[in-house]
């Protein structure tokens, strides 16, 4: 299994780089062109491990996704796709069980465009998906009238064909993936599909199918679908994903605790949805500006210049927490070069990502000599402690050993991150995109 070897920083980083696509928007664009009637053009689409699960499983049901352009250019890799989609009803049954591999938005998100469809369906994946709860999709789908067989709660779903009725769902916990996974059903549904959010949570999903053509409208917390009736197929796709602002992060607070460093990143998505790092790093006093601000395929855009600078505490929760839940990780990082005790609270939904990630952070940080204390929602940060180099582990979870590598930068010694690899499971080329800005990374056996 390779690992990354990260070694002290010695000088500062610097450079202009493009994230790589944005994990979110480039599952839903797959999903939703295949079920477009026309031909969809996806520009900058991002090819990790997980987004090609999804793209894998479209074309299984026979949508045709055509590779128009791979590029590398300066950072990680890019893919353009043409993509003909079969329309709402025309998927093809699968020849076997739709791997999802580690891809939860995958899994979750087919749920609901599969409950819709007139064949039998099974959604799998990894063990590490498989222990992953899916409960919180399945119940509210099956009160649509959805027939979905279940693990006690886990994958594999079995699904068959059912009649769907609009429905009205209040979710106890603000989530993506459940507002998706029922928006997605009530296309096939008889009747209005309401979903009311306590909270926010990030709605590429209602602004790319509103831009196919779909009557979604948003009062207050409430989301409301109109379905689609005969006649009324989705508009194809035209669309440059954005950069991913969950991947920019790891280059982001690089360039905040590693001394003089300066970095523009470009193209970031700024979706307000998925912004709370950046909030919670304006408040420690970061360093950043936001520039170039426009508008890409319905979703908010800028390029984000970050400079070196002296941080302090903040305590984190509330909403901001599900603005920020996948740099949490990486603002952990954040938070041990900062002055003072960082805190984060109401973060339990990390404890059921591709691992606890809440357990399994502590656990590395303390590796490497941070004192970091778990708690059962959160955990307690103290900061400005300097990382002692170790041999850590990934955990076979992206996010997690890109932060490991991030603290790797300003440690005493260098830092192996065993299973490392699975940082191309979204940042694709992460440690050519940090060696491009002058850091010293490189994979060993």
């Amino acid at each position: 299994m390779p690992a990354l070897r990260v070694y002290p920083q010695q000088s500062p980083l610097k450079g202009e780089i493009m994230a790589p696509g944005d994990k979110s928007i480039s599952h839903r664009a797959v999903m939703l062109a295949g079920l477009s009637e026309g031909e969809s053009h996806v520009r900058r689409w991002l090819p990790a491990g997980d987004t090609q699960a999804t793209l894998q499983a479209m074309r299984a049901m026979g949508v045709e996704i055509a590779v128009e352009q791979a590029a590398q250019g300066r950072t990680a890799q890019a893919w353009d796709l043409r993509i003909v989609g079969r329309g709402l009803h025309g998927l093809q049954a699968p020849a076997g069980r739709l791997d999802c591999r580690n891809a939860g938005t995958c899994l979750r998100l087919l749920a609901g465009i599969m409950v819709g469809q007139r064949f039998e369906s099974v959604l799998d994946g990894s063990e590490q998906l498989r222990k992953r709860p899916m409960r919180r999709i399945v119940e509210p789908l099956r009160a649509m009238g959805a027939q979905i067989e279940d693990d006690e709660g886990h994958a594999p779903l079995c699904i068959s064909p059912a009649a769907l009725q609009g429905v009205t769902y209040r979710m106890p916990v603000a989530s993506a993936q459940v507002k998706s996974a029922l928006l997605l059903a009530g296309l096939y549904a008889q009747g209005e599909t309401r979903v009311w959010q306590p909270g926010p949570a990030r709605d590429h999903t209602e602004r790319m199918l509103q831009a196919m053509g779909v009557s979604v409208t948003v009062d207050g917390d409430w989301i409301s679908l109109q379905p689609r009736h005969a006649g009324q197929p989705l508009q194809p796709l035209n669309l440059v994903v954005p950069g991913d602002i969950s991947s920019a992060a790891f280059v982001l607070v690089a360039a905040a605790i590693v001394p003089h460093s300066q970095v523009v990143i470009q193209n970031v998505g700024l979706n307000e949805t998925r912004t709370g790092l950046l909030a919670l790093l304006r408040t420690m006093g970061a360093d950043f500006i936001v520039g170039n601000r426009h508008m890409s395929g319905g979703e908010p855009v800028g390029d984000l210049t970050a400079t070196f600078g002296e941080l302090h505490s903040v305590e984190a929760g509330g909403d901001v927490v599900v603005r920020a839940i996948d740099e949490l990780p990486i603002w952990a990082v954040a938070a041990s070069q900062a002055a003072g005790d960082s805190v984060l609270r109401d973060a339990a939904e990390l404890r059921v990502k591709e691992v606890d990630r809440i357990g399994r952070l502590v656990g590395e940080l303390r590796r490497m000599g941070l004192p970091v204390t778990e708690c059962q929602d959160g955990f307690v940060v103290e900061g400005t402690a300097r990382p002692r180099g170790a041999e850590v582990d990934s955990f076979g979870d992206h996010r997690l050993g890109m932060a490991l590598a991030v603290a790797g930068l300003v440690a005493d010694s260098p830092t192996t991150i065993v299973g490392g690899d699975c940082v191309a499971d979204s940042f694709p080329g992460f440690e050519e995109t940090m060696q491009k800005l002058g850091a010293r990374m490189e994979w060993v056996s």
